[in-house]
């Protein structure tokens, strides 16, 4: 079963879909335990790929079958994960049996359909993250998409309707210039001997400028818009808002690392040069992002919609230490995925929490919290210093690779303003927990709060021990993605730089030497010091 693990993990919840589809919908009790355990299930199953896990830069657990074959297009289930995938295929595993306990007591209505349509999405969460052929990528993208559209259309809040049709045709609007973009690199492939969508093999393509710059642009701003980047962000904080907790939790943990994964998956080595050339672009807009989310952040009455506009903010460090194209820089970012899923995803569940208490998420209504709720008050404090990157937890050692990376690069004056972001996020987080938690209970339906319950501590726990874990000893995660990064690297290089001096410059910053492309450099000039990539991480 080891050859069909990846398949195994993605398709059990298409199963759990199916055993829904007989059972009564007025069953609610035993509807939500079916799709808990089908999660749970999945969860135990996806754990054999972590510990069967290889620690090189090779494609593992792979399949590779004929699929379709239609006139000149040939599509093959092709599948497979490196360092890269593995930790966001384990993380989306994980996140879901907590999304569906999240539920237990938040939605009453149409409580058949709306686990159908999480399941549903899981498969396709998954899908995208274990393709290698180009064209089933695309397709379980979509399959993202239809799902996420009804829970947030049919159980979001009072402007459900405007908000999911705004988040499909965002989404739907990157996806289509992202099909053109597939289907003429297909035929590129097709002219240089290539029979499929297969992405390796169009990792050795050779595209000329032009092409790749509107190859580049196309796969960009799909994923732009999916991470979501500035001015592209607009669709997320309308989304998060009126998404049923489930939903903002999916969103916020994983939906939202389709974008930047695209970007490290496919357009830096699928276009390189291209990928160079519009770095200091994508920085502006990721600095923008951070600053201008972290003041939107602050003003805002609506605790939700001030958690969405921080993952705003960070996910544009992400985007400035993948485009910082060294091994600090990019690993810093991946990691700040797998936080921000964490992190973020507690802070939904939080205020999902508080609001099937309160029916109110603005922070004027709430205050002295902590008195009344010692336990929700302490996991919150966690989630919010986590979500701050305070040392010790998750947040910071991403956050602190991210600018470490982008400070060696290139990106430095970029990375000194978005280091403002950091003491930004403080403020921010920091004010509304003091308003929510302290003060006088000056509300009298605050003094009837329930604490937490053992459910909803039970959710909690795994996240709050991750938070630690990843903060104090991430080496484990490091380590797993560390040869897949080295790997990325050496396909992003800069043209002119020969592939002996591409490990030796990962970290030098902008004004070394090494950094001006010239051929004639040796790598004992540029490095002397250093005889393995390894050390300079």
């Amino acid at each position: 079963m080891s050859n069909h693990l990846l398949s195994l993990t993605t398709f059990l919840p298409i199963l759990g879909v199916l055993l829904l589809l007989f059972i009564p919908k007025d069953s609610k009790g035993v509807l939500r335990g079916v799709a808990l355990t089908v999660t749970v299930v999945t969860f135990l199953v996806s754990l054999p790929i972590l510990t069967g896990f290889q620690t090189n830069a090779d494609f593992q657990f792979t399949e590779n079958v004929p699929w379709i074959a239609a006139g000149p297009f040939a599509m093959r289930y092709n599948v497979g994960i490196d360092g890269i995938s593995l930790w966001l295929v384990i993380l989306t595993t994980f996140i879901m049996p907590l999304a569906v306990l999240s539920t237990w007591t938040a939605v009453e209505e149409k409580v058949k359909e709306y686990m159908i349509c999480l399941l549903l999405l899981e498969t396709g969460m998954l899908g995208a993250f274990i393709s290698l052929d180009l064209f089933l990528f695309y397709i379980f993208w979509e399959v993202m998409l239809i799902p996420m559209y009804f829970i947030i259309g049919i159980w979001g809040g009072k402007n459900k309707i405007y908000a999911a049709v705004k988040f499909f045709i965002y989404t739907m609007v990157g996806s289509l210039l992202m099909l053109v973009a597939l289907i003429f690199l297909y035929f590129k492939g097709l002219e240089a001997g290539f029979t499929n969508f297969g992405l390796v093999q169009f990792f050795d393509l050779r595209l000329d400028p032009a092409t790749q710059t509107w190859l580049f642009l196309a796969f960009a701003l799909a994923f732009a818009i999916k991470v979501p980047m500035f001015p592209l962000h607009t669709w997320l904080p309308d989304a998060h808002t009126e998404a049923p907790t489930a939903g903002s939790v999916i969103l916020a943990a994983i939906m939202l690392k389709m974008g930047t994964y695209g970007y490290v998956r496919f357009a830096l080595p699928l276009f390189p040069d291209a990928a160079h050339r519009f770095t200091p672009l994508i920085a502006t807009l990721a600095v923008i992002g951070i600053i201008y989310a972290a003041l939107v952040a602050m003003v805002q009455e609506d605790v939700k919609k001030l958690v969405a506009y921080s993952s705003v903010a960070h996910l544009g460090f992400v985007m400035l230490g993948i485009f910082a194209f060294n091994t600090q820089g990019i690993t810093g970012g991946m990691l700040q995925m797998l936080n921000h899923g964490v992190s973020t995803g507690a802070l939904f569940l939080i205020v999902g929490f508080i609001y099937e208490r309160r029916h109110t998420r603005l922070i004027t209504d709430f205050g002295g919290l902590s008195k009344q709720m010692p336990i929700f008050a302490t996991v919150f404090m966690i989630v919010t210093l986590s979500s701050i990157g305070l040392p010790g937890t998750n947040g910071f050692v991403g956050e602190f690779l991210v600018l470490v990376g982008s400070f060696e690069s290139e990106l430095r004056w970029w990375t000194v303003i978005a280091s403002s972001g950091v003491i930004l996020s403080a403020v921010y987080m920091l004010w509304m927990f003091q308003r929510v938690m302290f003060g006088e209970l000056d509300n009298p339906k605050n003094q009837k709060l329930a604490d937490l319950n053992a459910r909803e501590i039970a959710i909690m726990v795994p996240l709050i021990a991750l938070i630690f874990i990843m903060g104090v000893y991430p080496n484990p995660f490091i380590e797993k993605m560390d040869p897949a990064i080295q790997k990325l690297i050496a396909r992003t290089k800069p043209v002119g730089q020969t592939a002996q001096q591409m490990p030796a410059m990962q970290g030098l910053p902008a004004g070394h030497p090494a950094m001006s492309g010239s051929a004639a450099t040796s790598v004992e000039q540029a490095v002397p010091a250093v005889a393995n990539p390894n050390e300079v991480k």
